[in-house]
């Protein structure tokens, strides 16, 4: 996983340069150190992204479990009996 994510933020980086430049009309390579500051700022963004969804799905899993409880203790508490 981490290498996949890895390779789509740098091809995510590397495509919105390379885009920037056609939009501009300028040679695809015109400053390669910026292809490269590019790919690095679109692995570090994707690989948070990633960790990103799995901090929040930890996070609804937690309230899930909460409200389930509430629920149990609210519905079927052997105090009411």
């Amino acid at each position: 996983m981490p290498l996949s994510t890895t390779a789509i933020g740098a091809l995510l980086g590397l495509g919105t340069q390379m885009y920037s430049n056609a939009l501009r009309k300028l040679p695809y390579m015109r400053h390669p150190w910026e292809h490269v500051l590019g790919m690095g700022i679109g692995v570090v963004f994707v690989n948070q992204l990633v960790k990103w969804d799995a901090q929040l799905q930890v996070d609804l899993d937690k309230m899930l479990e909460k409200a389930k409880a509430a629920n149990e203790r609210r519905y079927f508490d052997e105090d009411d009996e």
